[in-house]
């Protein structure tokens, strides 16, 4: 099984943030996105890529927009790496300082409390804010100057009394910092790269950033914090969407999910057939990081609850939209009553006006809306009155009878002026609605009770006041069609698994570790005890950057400790015999540097870890995960850099009972030349393609594995090959260690990948490293090359010699990635370490029958 330091479950703005910083620290990082990645030129726009932009897997439906109805209200969220931000309007608003309410009385019970204040997030915010790179929108500047909706907006505001500002905006209006504003011109790229390797251009106000953002203009997560944590090694698997997750016995996290292998979706492909997926496949962690939204990361919760029975009883509740109301102002001009509106100008929101807390304290924000051009067409489709239609008629008949041809005045006057689509703009309301919902399951789906009945004072005095904007620019007001029957449409759901000071009161602390629950974190809006008022994305990164940075303090503290501790405990260590090395405090196995370190001190160094400060934690938990980890410390093999060989209670998952696993993690990279084998300078991959494998070795059962001639485990993970479109997940994969080669004693290390490319054609890799016998000197260049075919088909091993050959090369390990392969080196199950030493001996006793004297 995969094992890693921290497994983060989405990539939204908790999940992206959790990410970077990890990964940045060195801990090793997965990210799970059941999304797909979407480069700049990639969102879609006609209606063929419109009509399939939706997530339901289970209908073959892979696309960004997931849209939920419930009894009383509706939700559209995001699917897609860099989740909301992908589709979101940009603005990064601060929380207000007095909203930070502690123990305000709910209409209908209960208190919205928040563990934490405005001082607390200051830093994170002033971290997000620098890291995404924010501005206002530019309306003094030429080009900009003349956005009338954002005009509209400053009037009616001042007419009003009203407190008007333009934001700030995760949005690039200049090609660098600190440069002058100026439309689709490329963007200066940042230092530590863009995942996609695709140019962006600056905002060239086309209204589109609720689709997504064609010109990669928006500084949305894949281009900033996504890239930057890929950069630092995370590890960012798309299309893996989590079903389960589970503590395991001891310390850490299983995480069961599944890879979708979409069928071809594209422009004229209908993608039909039945939904296509591998798995599912677990891999373990020692920190568990939920950021799949707040429906995504509270289904995981309800839904595998009875796994954590001691979660706080408040999982649910606390939901809300976060005062989320669309309206419309139809057939508006500025305060001139001169100009048409055109909110298809502009990003989606440009200006806000916030509004006073009132009575109840319950504030809120009025933004501007805006649509991409395209939309005008359908609103004036809408719009074409019979009036129209039948005026048209009667010229086209008076056309045929006096014979004149040319139509060109009709067809003008029946699309007419533009005068609605020109003329509406959409109001966007957000603010702080009473947090009284409840998440729950019925029938085994995600379900929601929540009204806008205790918020119905705050709604009305929102739309009081979007009908006053209206009055000012001589609107007609419209709302929703959702609201003619009091159902709210909100795309900022929060609440879910609430924090707070205790269990009592929430399901998280104030860094979003979930109490009861070491090493499990919430870094998204499930975890918000109400609403933010503002627009939720910066306050989710902020707490998500101070979750981190919570985590990487606690681990250094413990490192620290720990390794005090060790230095008095180091020459107590026996040495375990394995084959002819002996592996102690002097020595090493093969391959390893000098200057290892016990197993047993990074057992209870990373039992500590997994634990976190022991301040931050309810009861007395961590001394006695780490005595354990320590007790079972004297009989462990040492390997430099880490915990290759473990074999202490916490790696003992329920999926193992009655055997012994081991997996370790290797990568590889080399070159392919296109086509058969030509001769050796093709063989050893001159002027090839670049390709490289990161594989999990699974041995489900060593004894078995030990036992049988095929010596086979499971590989798992990802090919990454320009040939076959980029980076793709293994399907299925097999490794078999030390089978006998074509020659009198030679071994053979066999690898067989089968996957899909990006034009969802299967292939396969075949590779194997040759063990010839000779000189000692041959070892590490014979067990560090594999050789390899990339065929056609899912090809099994006895299929080779009939297979098309798409490309053969060769690939390499590394010195430094051997080094970190060591570090890799897990178990589960029952005697671990002497399972390790049977290997240990198996795979050593071979290399010495091959390479040793005689």
């Amino acid at each position: 099984m995969e094992h890693v330091d921290a497994v983060v479950v989405g990539s939204g703005f908790g999940g992206a943030v959790a990410a970077y910083r990890l990964a940045e620290a060195g801990l090793s990082v997965v990210v799970l996105e059941r999304g797909r990645a979407y480069a700049p030129g990639d969102f879609p726009r006609g209606p063929a890529q419109l009509g399939r932009a939706f997530w339901d897997p289970a209908e073959g439906l892979y696309g960004m927009f997931d849209i939920w109805s419930f009894s009383d209200c509706d939700s559209v969220v995001a699917s897609g790496l860099g989740g909301g931000s992908l589709v979101y309007a940009n603005v990064m608003l601060r929380k207000d300082e007095d909203w930070f309410v502690h123990e305000q009385a709910l209409p209908g019970g209960g208190y919205e409390s928040w563990p934490v204040t405005r001082a607390d997030l200051e830093p994170h915010y002033d971290a997000v804010e620098r890291m995404i790179g924010v501005s206002p929108y530019p309306l003094s500047h030429a080009g900009f100057d003349d956005t009338l909706k954002t005009l509209a907006m400053r009037d009616a505001a001042a007419e009003l009394g009203l407190d008007w500002r333009l934001p700030p905006l995760a949005v690039s209006f200049a090609p660098s910092p600190g440069a002058q504003p100026c439309q689709d011109v490329p963007i200066a790229g940042p230092a530590y790269g863009n995942l996609h390797g695709v140019p962006r251009r600056t905002c060239r106000l086309c209204g589109e950033c609720d689709l997504g953002c064609n010109e990669g203009a928006k500084n949305s997560l894949d281009h900033t914090y996504l890239s930057a944590a890929r950069h630092h090694g995370a590890d960012l698997r798309t299309l893996h969407e989590v079903r389960r997750i589970r503590p395991r016995v001891g310390g850490g996290y299983d995480v069961q999910y599944v890879e979708h292998m979409p069928r071809g979706d594209e422009a004229g492909s209908d993608g039909d057939g039945p939904p296509r997926w591998t798995g599912p496949h677990t891999i373990s962690c020692d920190r568990l990081v939920l950021a799949a939204g707040t429906y995504g990361t509270s289904y995981l919760l309800l839904k595998n609850r009875a796994a954590f029975p001691a979660l706080s009883g408040t999982l649910g509740t606390r939901f809300c939209g976060n005062g989320d109301m669309l309206a419309f102002l139809l057939r508006a001009t500025d305060r001139s009553r001169t100009r048409p509106i055109r909110a298809s100008r502009g990003p989606v929101i440009t200006s806000a006006i916030r509004l006073d807390d009132g009575a109840d304290g319950r504030g809120a924000y009025i933004e501007d809306g805006g649509y991409p051009e395209f939309v005008d067409y359908l609103v004036e489709g809408a719009d074409m009155r019979p009036g129209r239609v039948a005026r048209f008629l009667l010229r086209r008949l008076r056309n045929i009878l006096t014979h004149d041809t040319n139509l060109s005045a009709e067809f003008a006057d029946l699309i007419g002026r533009g005068e609605l689509s020109g003329t509406s703009l959409p109001l966007l309301g957000m603010g702080r609605d009473v947090p009284d919902g409840r998440l729950r399951l019925r029938d085994g789906r995600l379900d929601v009770d929540w009204t806008a009945e205790s918020s119905e004072d705050y709604y009305e005095r929102l739309r009081a006041i979007m009908r006053r904007i209206g009055d000012v620019l001589g609107a007609e007001y419209a709302d929703s069609p959702p609201w003619w029957r009091k159902r709210v449409m909100t795309v900022h759901p929060l609440g879910g698994a609430p924090m707070g000071r205790h269990p009592g009161e929430g399901v998280c602390d104030a860094y979003g570790e979930v109490f009861g629950f070491p090493g499990l974190y919430v870094a998204d809006g499930a975890a918000l005890p109400g609403p933010v008022g503002a627009n939720p994305s910066l306050t989710i990164a902020a707490l998500a950057d101070r979750m981190s940075t919570r985590i990487l303090e606690a681990r250094a503290s413990v490192a620290a400790s720990v390794a005090r501790a060790e230095a008095v405990r180091m020459s107590a260590v026996p040495p375990v015999a394995v084959g002819p090395v002996a592996v102690g405090p002097g020595l090493v196995p093969v391959g390893a540097a000098a200057g290892a370190v016990p197993v047993a001190a990074q057992e209870a160094q990373e039992a500590q870890e997994t634990m976190g400060a022991p301040e931050t934690q309810a009861g007395g938990g961590t001394a006695q995960a780490v005595g354990a980890a320590q007790a079972g410390g004297g009989a462990q093999a040492a390997v430099s850099g880490g915990r290759p060989f473990t074999a202490r209670p916490a790696d003992e998952p329920s999926v193992f009972e009655g055997r012994t696993s081991l997996w370790f993690v290797e990568e590889m990279q080399g070159l392919l030349m296109p086509g058969p084998p030509r001769g050796p300078a093709h063989r050893g991959g001159a002027g090839g393609c670049p390709i490289a494998f990161r594989l999990t070795i699974t041995v489900d059962d060593i004894d078995r594995f030990l036992t049988e001639p095929e010596h086979e485990g499971r590989a798992e993970g990802w090919i990454e090959a320009d040939l076959c479109g980029g980076r793709r997940p293994i399907a299925r994969g097999s490794f078999n260690l030390f089978v006998p080669g074509e020659t009198a004693g030679q071994r053979r290390m066999c690898y067989r990948l089968h996957f899909w490319d990006a034009d969802d054609r299967p292939r396969t890799l075949a590779g194997h490293k040759e063990i010839q016998p000779g000189a000692p000197t041959r070892l590490w260049l014979d067990t560090s090359t594999l050789h390899a075919r990339l065929l056609e088909g899912h090809v099994e091993e006895d299929g080779d010699e009939d297979a098309a050959v798409v490309a053969t090369g060769t690939l390499r390990i590394l010195p430094s990635d051997l080094v970190r392969m060591l570090t890799t080196f897990r178990t589960a199950g029952p005697d671990g370490a002497a399972a390790v030493t049977r290997f240990c001996r198996f795979f050593l006793g071979e290399l010495w029958e091959v390479y040793g004297p005689g």
